[in-house]
């Protein structure tokens, strides 16, 4: 989490949950031996908000955007509907991120000049290959795109990451009652990613298939879908031998907040053996393995849709001549 707000500047302030998603997403790439979960709460707070609102939040669990703040209703919202057990809703309200950043500005409603205040508060768990778990929290702030004060919830006292924040950790020091509740949910944080993680599991559905490459090869592709958390290890394997010079789309989103992840590997057409995808995930007692047919044909997978089309498209296009004629007599 060190130095996530130095890249961020106030003119692509319109994209900035959407940039902490990114980063966050990519640092989440890994494979199903080492299991990586979090639960973030993110804040970006406007002295001049002119196009964008001047309060804007979001919670976001393992790349799923699950709740965030409505600006003109003033409450939280329910991104998503199976979450029988959303997470709390963060410690400190709206007005008080806006008085914040006025004090941190010393501007007043009528003068105030172009600053942006962050925050980033949440928890972490790592499963390690070694089957122990990991489990971190934070809560940093930025302030005008630099790193600016965070909280040690061990010590429950602030540390000053820069000179400007001096200040605000003295003031912050002595709350203590505020320092307190924030280690509380801190807990609770940890508490709910936990719990979470052990019963929100999709499992995958697996599918090898093969495409002509030229007139010697074939590209043999294993693709995963539908699978929750996003974590997964996947290999194509040749007699159980992991094969060289896979490549590999990376873990990407479906519509419906599951992941999806397509490998391929080039093979030669005319050599006959055992191929299959190996691949574990977190929603499985144990590795799944898909075999490939092996029965290649010169018709693509793709090249087989017209044939599909054409009898549906011909049946409606009957229909309609009907209706059109029964439409005529009638009249």
């Amino acid at each position: 989490m060190t130095n996530m707000f130095h890249t961020i500047s106030f003119k692509n302030i319109f994209f900035i949950n959407a940039v902490i998603v990114g980063i966050i997403s990519h640092s989440c790439l890994s494979d199903a031996l080492q299991e990586k979960h979090f639960l973030h709460y993110m804040f970006t707070v406007l002295t001049k908000a002119d196009t964008f609102p001047e309060f804007s939040a979001v919670i976001v669990a393992d790349d799923r955007r699950i709740k965030h703040f409505s600006d003109e209703e003033r409450v939280w919202i329910l991104t998503e509907d199976d979450w029988t057990e959303p997470p709390k809703d963060p410690p400190d309200p709206r007005n008080w991120f806006l008085h914040q950043i006025r004090t941190l500005s010393n501007c007043t409603n009528s003068q105030c000049s172009d600053h942006v205040l962050q925050r980033i508060i949440g928890c972490e768990l790592e499963k390690l290959p070694d089957g122990t778990v990991n489990l971190t929290v934070f809560d940093e702030y930025g302030f005008d795109g630099e790193d600016f004060i965070s909280f040690n919830s061990d010590t429950m006292k602030w540390i000053d990451k820069n000179p400007k924040a001096k200040e605000t950790k003295m003031k912050w020091d002595h709350q203590t009652g505020r320092n307190q509740y924030i280690k509380y949910f801190l807990k609770t944080c940890m508490n709910w990613i936990s719990t979470f993680n052990n019963t929100q599991k999709t499992a995958p559905d697996v599918h090898v298939f093969e495409r002509k490459y030229d007139e010697y090869s074939l590209v043999l592709t294993c693709l995963a879908t539908g699978f929750y958390p996003r974590d997964v290890q996947m290999n194509i394997r040749l007699y159980r031998n992991i094969l060289e010079d896979q490549t590999s789309s990376g873990i990407r989103a479906n519509d419906d907040e599951t992941f999806q992840m397509r490998i391929s590997v080039k093979i030669n057409r005319n050599h006959e053996g055992s191929y299959d995808c190996l691949l574990i995930h977190s929603s499985l007692t144990e590795p799944v393995s898909v075999k490939w047919a092996g029965n290649y044909t010169d018709i693509e997978p793709e090249s087989l849709w017209p044939f599909i089309v054409a009898p549906a498209a011909l049946i409606i296009l009957g229909l309609i001549q009907v209706i059109a004629v029964i439409i005529c007599c009638i009249s």
